[in-house]
């Protein structure tokens, strides 16, 4: 195999896992509860996939004749957060959370960031990132102090004015807070969260960037580049990966921009691997619970599917699947615990059900044995019951 694209729909979780309860996420079902509550809703390119044939997807139509392999898979690792999720796949899974702050920051991680950047803050809670700029803002505004906030993620997020803090001195306080945040205090990430507007209808821009840990053992992406091939990071991947095990990047604006994004790359042709990170369906409409929102982008992404499949190439694999779960049908704002759909599409791909996986890790695992990489220390790959015989 020579090339894989790699398409992961953020937070489409389809269903519960067995520890859910342990996370507050009891009854969360992403796509399931979607498809509950928007009448008529289909995905029909999806759908004809594979999605509705995934085991416990009762709520989705089956295809009978998929033309995709099709299956979920459980998290090993603890948490539900993105940084999580998207090291798992590529073969790192953790022994412990990254820990998180329900009650807001302890005061001295406070003060230590507002002495490094010269200037206090305000906030430190837990909060909906547009709910807390809408409480804030105004505030903000008047004192030229970023407001800090988390969630139940691992999150250290500062949300500031693009008119009264610009973008790269916003971007300079992360790096800032990223450099001390590590060892008690290692949040998975450190969010800048700009926003434009006045009082009363502040909106949040594309200008969003991650700060994450460094990848704390080699992952797919490392090995991948080891070997000379190609990694090319769509939307959020070079965030999430701290830079690491990349030979290009680029950032996006929406979702249609990461899929114009992603057939860019496509038409390079160059072999290894293309990773999209399609963040909307989370940041956008999972968090602030919009599930016509969220249906809709569903539908948008799906429409675009017969293109990026129209530009496969012989040798050429395409695996759609989620990171986590963020339903937007319950009480929660946060993460669920969910199980991920796992959608495998190639012409040298025999369709059929590859089960229930124990770990996000066999997705990387498939793909580092389809492109005849050195086998991750995590995962089993699933690549050889996929393949038609030569």
């Amino acid at each position: 195999m020579k090339r894989v694209i790699w398409m992961i729909i953020d937070s489409v979780g389809i269903g519960e896992l067995p520890d859910a309860t342990l996370y507050g996420d009891v009854g969360s079902n992403t796509l399931g509860n979607i498809y509950k509550n928007i009448d008529g809703f289909s995905l029909p390119n999806l759908e004809k996939m594979g999605l509705g044939n995934i085991q416990g997807a009762d709520a989705i139509p089956a295809e009978v004749n998929p033309i995709a392999a099709y299956g979920k898979s459980d998290e090993k690792s603890p948490g539900k957060d993105t940084t999580t999720g998207h090291w798992e796949m590529t073969g790192i899974v953790l022994q412990k959370p990254f820990p998180t702050f329900p009650k807001g920051f302890p005061m001295e991680i406070i003060e230590e960031f507002e002495q490094r950047i010269g200037r206090k803050t305000i906030g430190n809670y837990p909060a909906s990132g547009t709910v807390i700029i809408e409480d804030l803002g105004k505030e903000h505004m008047e004192t030229g102090y970023p407001i800090v906030y988390t969630s139940a993620d691992s999150v250290f997020q500062i949300a500031a004015h693009e008119g009264v803090i610009p973008i790269d001195t916003l971007y300079e306080y992360c790096k800032i807070a990223r450099e001390f945040l590590i060892g008690s205090y290692g949040v998975g990430r450190v969010i800048a969260r700009p926003f434009i507007g006045e009082p009363g209808s502040f909106t949040r821009t594309s200008n969003r960037r991650d700060f994450s840990l460094e990848p704390v053992e080699p992952t797919l992406l490392d090995r991948i580049k080891e070997q000379g091939l190609d990694v090319m990071g769509v939307g959020k991947i070079e965030d999430i990966f701290a830079g690491r095990g990349l030979t290009h990047a680029v950032h996006t604006t929406d979702n249609m921009d990461g899929i114009d994004k992603t057939i860019e790359y496509m038409k390079q042709e160059k072999p290894g691997l293309i990773f999209t990170n399609l963040v909307d369906f989370d940041s956008v409409y999972g968090h602030r619970n919009d599930v016509q929102g969220y249906a809709s982008a569903l539908s948008d992404v799906d429409r675009r599917i017969p293109e990026i499949i129209d530009l496969m190439k012989e040798d050429d694999i395409l695996i759609i699947n989620a990171d986590h779960g963020c339903d937007p049908t319950t009480a929660s704002t946060d993460h669920s615990r969910e199980y991920i759909p796992i959608l495998i599409y190639g012409k040298k791909i025999i369709p059929q059900d590859i089960g229930i996986r124990d770990t996000f890790a066999d997705i990387g695992a498939t793909i580092s044995e389809f492109l005849k990489l050195k086998k991750l220390q995590n995962g089993n790959s699933f690549a050889s019951k996929l393949l038609r015989k030569e």
